[in-house]
Parts: structure tokens; sequence; C-alpha cells
């Protein structure tokens, strides 16, 4: 077994991370925590009433690794905030979302901290939507969607929460993006359906993988992801789960996330 497998294995994976970004002269901000990542699980273990968690390794490589939720729409409800022109780290996302089970990020952003795209937070919609690429995950009538914006574009359908990214990366269970350009590795953050109807989100913590081939990727996994949508990575990519406290800091503060919430079941 090689010897980075079994460092990870055994829970150490905030020293390679931190000595990977060092490597790449990237750290997370002075104000937010380093990585905190359970050890390596390839089963799926229970972090929440409907939220599960394991990691996938594409072809073996861990520092491609996938840290990967799989959520149950009918026992927690997904919140989409929103701070125009106001990034937060994801420390301080923490501390404003006090309540929140899941943080990840969301849209893709300009230098002045605004969203491209569309985004819905609580019925109010920001930007406009993107129609020549994409697509858009929402809650539509209380039941979690996610459409290609090119073949199912926005119209004005009254979501209470959504957000829009690019490119889709699976469409109908197919691999759907290829592009000659897109071999650059980067962390990524990830949404997608599965046939079952479940909400999965995922994020690398390492170098990760290009666009194509998380593309080609995702439908050979067991994930049966129906639709799946790359949202903004890079120095964006960030994910809290609370619990088991993993912590994905993000390189730049962001302005907008996706944020699950367990239904209180009292």
């Amino acid at each position: 077994m090689p010897m980075i497998d079994i460092v990870v294995r055994r829970g150490i994976i905030p020293t390679i991370m931190s000595l990977l970004l060092m490597g790449c002269g990237l750290l997370p901000q002075p104000d937010s925590p380093s990585p905190t990542l359970t050890p390596i699980s390839e089963a799926w273990t229970t972090v929440g009433d409907g939220i599960d968690q394991r990691t996938y390794i594409p072809d073996g490589n861990v520092l491609a690794q996938m840290i990967t939720l799989r959520i149950d729409p009918q026992r927690v409800r997904f919140q989409v905030h929103y701070r125009p022109g106001d990034p937060l780290t994801l420390q301080a996302w923490r501390n404003t979302l006090v309540d929140a089970d899941v943080i990840i990020n969301a849209n893709f952003f300009l230098a002045d901290h605004t969203i491209t795209g569309m985004l819905v937070a609580d019925g109010i919609v920001y930007g406009q939507s993107f129609t020549d690429r994409g697509g858009t995950f929402g809650v539509l009538e209380g039941i979690p969607v996610l459409r290609s914006n090119i073949h199912q574009p926005y119209a004005g359908e009254p979501y209470t929460q959504a957000i829009q990214a690019f490119p889709m990366l699976v469409r109908d269970g197919q691999a759907s993006y290829f592009d000659s350009r897109a071999t650059e590795r980067s962390r990524r953050s990830v949404v997608g359906l599965d046939r079952q109807g479940n909400v999965i989100l995922m994020a690398t913590p390492g170098l990760g993988l290009s666009l194509n081939d998380l593309s080609a990727y995702l439908p050979t996994t067991d994930l049966n992801l129906q639709q799946a949508m790359n949202m903004d990575g890079g120095g964006s990519t960030m994910l809290y789960v609370r619990g088991n406290n993993t912590l994905l800091p993000s390189f730049d503060p962001v302005p907008a996330v996706l944020a699950v919430y367990m239904l209180d079941t009292d």
C-alpha cells in the first residue's frame, strides 16, 4: 500500500492537505480554521438525521478524494443564503448560520462579490438566469430539482430556493461535459440528484479532478446520479458538516452558500 494512502487512512489528512496547499502557494484565510476532515470511509456513515457521508476515491487517487453527502430531502430543508458585496469565510458563515447542519459554497461570483447567473433566497430572485450554460438546483413546490438551463431554461417558476452554476456534469444519468481545454485539475464542489431523489453534495479537499474527468467519473460510481452540476470550485470550495465536524475552508470568502437544516422532529 502506498505511504500516502496509509497516512490518509490513519486520519492525518490535514497535514497532507496543508503541505499540498503550501506547495501550491494557497492557504486558507487567516481567520479560517484549518481543514478538519474525518478519516476516509468507503462505506456510508450517518452524520445526522437524513444525512449520510462517505468518501469516493477516483481511480484510487486519494489526492482527488471526494467528500460526499447523501441527503434525504424529506428529512431536511434547503436554504440559500446570499450576501451581495459582503462575502464570508467558512468560519463566519458558521457563526452566522448557527443552526445549519451542512454548508457548501454555491454560485460563481464577480470581483464585486455579486453572483453570476440567478439565485433565489426565500423566494427573492437575484441576478439573471443563464440560458446558454450550466444548470439550476432549487426547491420547487417543496421538491428539490436539478435542471439543465439549456434543455429546461428558467421560465419564471416559483422557486423558493435556487442556485445556478456551470457546467452540467451529468444529465439523465450520462456524462454531459467535455471540452478539450478543460484539463486543469482543481478543487471542486458538486450538487446532484440520484435516481431515488436524494440530494448529493460533494467537495474535494485536495487537488481534485479536471471537469472532463469529473464528468466522466461520476456516472461510473454507485451514486446512481441522474443529474449533477459543478459549482464554484477552486479557491471557493468550502464544506462544513456539523455531525462529524468536517471543516473544509475556502481560500476566498464567498457571498453565497447552500445550507442544509435537519427538520425538528420533536
